[in-house]
């Protein structure tokens, strides 16, 4: 398997202009501060006065790269006009070095959802519409045909989470979605919508949440939408990070860490050996060989603890990830080799 990497000057670029969109959302606080604790955890939101009323807006978790940006948010608001400036002009670099923009249907829909906060409440965006953004936090070239879409456009999140915010989006997914052209698809049990379908087309959007059993549809109302449970999933967006879709001047969007996603894809592979996406699982297992060979280079660390993380989850666990890596015995010897 041939790794190709993109210039310095392509990855200079990325990781500037995914902080310069960091310091964009930053620029946005209206009030002050409020910190609240839930679980050992620090989360953040803006509170201001709204009329008699105070609000509460959820800004993210409380770590220190995000207290220091709020700190500097009044700098940051004034230097709106540059700094969206300079976006442009990076986002026309990264595209001038070869780096694959989303397209414009994919791109709008995620550039209303951010607006809309369903990235900063917690949403993470999955599957290949994510694995194509490795591109940037990589710095790896990806070939056209591993990058081919298989349809759909999948977001998670926590249902936990997204009952204790105390937060809601501006616009509810499903109300963007039919704008956009999407048609909702009932679920069969209890009519509870997860998934739309593009009229006229074969896209698919769904709302995936983590499953500890009962892989029933949960409501995430911080979103304003439902979600299909399913297992493994928890794993899967734990400790997501920032990446930035390359549409227009860039998207500011949230993905799973790449050893994770690696080592979910070994896990989704297997089950897909029992179910309709069967034919899927060879995609799955080709993107966790590409990811564990170059994580295994670059971020070995990273890559052991995600591995030894899920096989110390349980047999079953275990079971899935050796199915899949029986089939993949280069792939196997590189995790080996790991220690």
């Amino acid at each position: 398997m041939t790794i190709r990497s993109h210039s310095r000057a392509a990855q200079v670029a990325y990781q500037d202009l995914l902080r310069l969109h960091l310091d964009e959302s930053a620029s946005a606080l209206i009030g002050s501060i409020e910190q609240r604790t839930r679980n050992g955890r620090i989360y953040l939101y803006d509170k201001f006065r709204i009329g008699t009323e105070m609000k509460s807006r959820y800004l993210g978790e409380g770590t220190p790269e995000l207290f220091a940006r709020l700190e500097r948010a009044a700098a940051l608001k004034a230097g709106a006009e540059e700094r969206r400036a300079t976006m442009a002009r990076l986002a026309r670099v990264l595209r001038a070095e070869g780096f694959t923009a989303t397209d414009r249907e994919t791109g709008s829909l995620l550039l209303a959802f951010a607006r809309a906060g369903v990235f900063r409440l917690g949403g993470t965006l999955v599957g290949t519409a994510a694995y194509a953004l490795y591109q940037g936090e990589l710095g790896v070239r990806f070939d056209a045909e591993e990058l081919a879409q298989t349809g759909d456009i999948d977001f998670a999140s926590f249902e936990r989470l997204s009952v204790a915010l105390g937060d809601r989006v501006e616009e509810e997914p499903g109300d963007i979605l039919q704008t956009l052209k999407f048609d909702p698809v009932p679920g069969v049990a209890d009519r509870q919508v997860w998934k739309w379908r593009q009229s006229g087309g074969q896209a698919m959007v769904e709302f995936l949440t983590p499953a500890f059993g009962d892989e029933r549809v949960k409501p995430l109302p911080a979103l304003g939408i439902s979600a299909q449970g399913l297992n493994y999933l928890n794993f899967l967006i734990a400790e997501p990070i920032p990446a930035v879709a390359l549409y227009r001047s860039g998207v500011l969007v949230q993905i799973p860490r790449p050893e994770r996603f690696a080592i979910h894809k070994l896990i989704v592979a297997d089950r897909r050996r029992e179910g309709p996406d069967r034919g899927k699982a060879r995609k799955d297992r080709g993107q966790a060989a590409f990811l564990i060979e170059l994580l295994a280079a670059d971020r070995p660390d990273d890559l052991a603890e995600a591995y030894g993380d899920a096989l110390g989850r349980g047999p079953r666990w275990r079971q899935r990830i050796e199915a899949s890596l029986a089939r993949m015995p280069a792939t196997a010897q590189i995790l080996r080799d790991l220690g």
